[in-house]
């Protein structure tokens, strides 16, 4: 379960039981657990603050944890962005078959918010495995 308020992720087990609690996060929103339970991905929208508009490796970005809530990596290091890698509202993660990840993001009601407003912003973005 995602805390946007308090950046931290609670993990329960199949039972609702309370497991562990991961911190760290820059308002996570979106969750994928691989099919075999050794990945998380989860999608954090970062800290948009005025301070904050320019720093990097804050989010928007996806994170990849495993099972005991290490970061194994993180993808969008950068501020937010339309370019491929960069992201502006993650909200959605999916894994193929090959590892491919997919990642549908909320950005044209996020961009609206902003000055630098576009048309067609990008809704879903394909990171290919290497």
């Amino acid at each position: 379960m995602a805390d946007r308020e308090n950046h931290r992720v609670q993990v329960f087990d199949s039972n609702g039981k309370f497991e562990t609690q991961w911190v760290n996060m820059a308002r996570p929103c979106g969750l994928y657990i691989d099919q075999d339970a050794e990945r998380t991905y989860i999608g954090e929208l970062g800290v948009p603050i005025g301070p904050n508009f320019e720093a990097t490796d804050l989010g928007p970005r996806v994170s990849i944890y495993d099972t005991k809530g290490n970061v194994l990596a993180r993808l969008g290091r950068e501020t937010e962005g339309e370019t491929p890698g960069r992201f502006i509202a993650p909200h959605g993660i999916c894994i193929d078959s090959r590892g491919d990840i997919y990642v549908g993001e909320v950005s044209w009601t996020h961009t609206r918010s902003y000055a630098n407003k576009t048309d067609n912003p990008r809704t879903l973005q394909k990171l290919v495995k290497k």
